[in-house]
């Protein structure tokens, strides 16, 4: 591992004093590793849009078809920037239950997530996970730390999933994913998930404005947006599709309120 997780731990701080969006994710899914004031900004986010938690819980449907469809493909590597707090079925657990021999790195710079390394580290014998605790702004240290386990002249999944929209434009959000690309080997594949303000754009200038309040970055993109990130790829079809649509028969249905569609898009990518 990068970094051994009981020193780590034991010079964690977790700053209190404003919500986290990984914290917020993990009360929207049901966890409990959160605080009062991630709870107080989720709640006043379900004001916006009463489908906070099923938002989660689509985007994190997505994940697990992604990688059944990404490990049928013969993908045997990921590199999963933005991981969040763990939740069962983790990446590497429906990876590895496809295909023993995958090895995984996952990155994040939320410091509770490290508290929780452990859980991410839980491999088969045959494969290998590993955690970095590292900025998506920082995809040199990101890709120079994962080659220690990732081999970068094969194919390498990397997945952002629900990260997009707390980078904004002036983050350089396009040339992180570029850069991040551009070391991977031909037959890769991007994975991206998004938040959009395509069907409630009123809603969405809400969200950002709370976020905004609380020196946080809330970027929604139009499908036409995520789209310009695959510039160079080939789309693997359906393409730029809302989350809940994307190849729907590798996974059970996520039920959610209402009739109207879940506000996000996300799409795979193959690097020819």
């Amino acid at each position: 591992m990068t970094q051994d997780p009981a020193s780590a731990r034991s010079e964690i701080r977790i700053d209190t004093s404003k919500p986290h969006p990984a914290r917020m994710y993990d009360w929207f899914l049901g966890g409990k590793d959160n605080y009062p004031v991630d709870e107080e900004m989720a709640r006043q986010l379900l004001t916006v849009d009463a489908r906070g938690r099923d938002m989660a819980r689509v985007n994190r449907a997505f994940m697990h078809r992604a990688i059944r469809w990404l490990s049928a493909q013969g993908v045997r590597q990921y590199l999963d920037v933005g991981t969040g707090i763990p939740t069962e079925p983790n990446l590497h657990q429906i990876a590895q239950e496809a295909a023993p021999e995958s090895r995984i790195v996952y990155c994040d710079n939320d410091p509770i997530v490290l508290a929780h390394a452990a859980a991410l580290l839980r491999s088969t014998p045959e494969g290998a996970t590993d955690y970095i605790q590292a900025d998506a702004r920082d995809p040199e240290s990101i890709l120079e730390r994962a080659g220690k386990v990732l081999d970068f002249d094969q194919p390498v999944a990397l997945s952002m999933l629900a990260l997009l929209h707390f980078l904004g434009d002036e983050d350089g959000a396009h040339d992180i994913v570029a850069k991040l690309v551009d070391q991977l080997a031909p037959g890769s594949y991007l994975v991206l998930s998004q938040v959009t303000g395509d069907f409630d754009p009123e809603g969405a200038a809400k969200a950002v404005g709370m976020y905004k309040a609380r020196g946080l970055t809330l970027r929604p993109r139009s499908r036409d947006e995520l789209a310009a990130f695959f510039d160079g790829l080939e789309l693997v079809e359906p393409g730029v599709s809302l989350t809940a649509e994307w190849h729907p028969e590798l996974g059970e249905p996520v039920p959610v309120q209402g009739d109207d569609p879940i506000p996000g898009w996300a799409a795979v990518a193959r690097k020819p």
